[in-house]
Parts: structure tokens; C-alpha cells; sequence
């Protein structure tokens, strides 16, 4: 639990992100003592390059990138970043969203390791990323026929027959 000081550092950098990128950021709150920031999905690769490059951020390291589904929500899915500021002993997530069909701007030119977590958002929730050097599964085989992560997706009975029959069969 983070005492008052700490909390009030979390706000000032939120207002300090929020006043520097008006155009990028929705909003912010803080969350399980983490700052998070909700923002545009069409400025999300310029909101990200700031939080990297700002002196008062400091935002040098991509910990993970990682889908979220809402169904009853009209855009459904959410594009989650973790980033770590060692030098100031902050993190910050950072989410978008999206619905189905609008592509999320790809962080690879921010951060070339985003290229393996935004393969694999893609690949179990189905989550486009726009100007990504090779989206492809990286999971999955090429062509499996679903998202196994969306929440409308079966438990049992799509795809992985071949799996469980197996299993089905060893159990006896």
C-alpha cells in the first residue's frame, strides 16, 4: 500500500502526462497503487513515445502488452501496456480500446519487443495491429479457426477435438 506522498506523485504525473498529451488521454485514475492512464487508440504509438522519452516519465521499459474482452461492452476489447519506469520507481498502464474491426496501432517503432506481445494479443483474442512488421499467430497453428481467449469462445468443441480425444482416451 502506497502511503499519501506516493499516491499524490502518481496524480501529479497523471495530471503531468494528461496536460502534455490532452489529445492522447482520456483520462486517468489511480488502481492497485499504479497509475492508469486510458487513451485514444489513434494516439496511443505518440502517447507511448512521450511516456518513453519525457524526463518526468521515464517510461524506458515495455513489461507486457495484453488484450482484455468486454462483451456487453460496444468496444469490446482492450489493448492493455505495462510500463516500468526504473530510474523513478513508477509503472503505468495504459489501455485502449477497440472493437473487432478497428486495428490498434502497432508500439513496434516505440518498442521493437512489442512485436511478440502484439503477435500474441492477436493471436488469442483476434485484436488487429496496424503498421505491425508480421502479425501472424505465434501460438497457434496459422490456421486455427478461432480466438481461445475471447469470452464467447467454447470451452470444448472447437478446434481442439483432436486434443481431448486423446486425453478422453488415456483416462480410461
Amino acid at each position: 500500500m502506497l502511503n499519501q506522498d506516493a499516491i499524490d506523485a502518481l496524480k501529479d504525473l497523471g495530471e503531468h502526462i494528461s496536460a502534455a498529451r490532452a489529445d492522447a488521454v482520456k483520462s486517468f485514475h489511480i488502481n492497485m497503487d499504479e497509475l492508469v492512464v486510458m487513451a485514444e487508440r489513434d494516439h496511443i504509438v505518440g502517447l507511448l513515445r512521450f511516456l518513453r522519452e519525457d524526463p518526468q516519465c521515464d517510461f524506458e521499459t515495455l513489461i507486457d502488452i495484453c488484450g482484455v474482452d468486454y462483451p456487453e461492452r460496444g468496444e469490446r476489447f482492450e489493448v492493455v501496456y505495462h510500463l516500468l519506469s526504473m530510474h523513478l520507481n513508477h509503472r503505468v498502464r495504459v489501455r485502449v480500446s477497440t472493437d473487432e474491426d478497428t486495428a490498434v496501432p502497432s508500439a513496434c517503432a516505440v518498442w521493437p519487443a512489442a512485436n511478440w506481445f502484439e503477435r500474441e494479443v492477436f493471436d488469442m483474442f483476434g485484436i488487429r495491429f496496424r503498421n505491425h512488421p508480421d502479425l501472424r499467430r505465434i501460438l497457434l497453428w496459422k490456421d486455427f479457426p478461432a480466438h481461445p481467449l475471447r469470452k464467447d469462445y467454447p470451452l470444448r468443441g472447437r478446434g481442439e477435438r483432436e486434443f481431448y480425444s486423446v486425453l478422453d482416451r488415456d483416462a480410461r
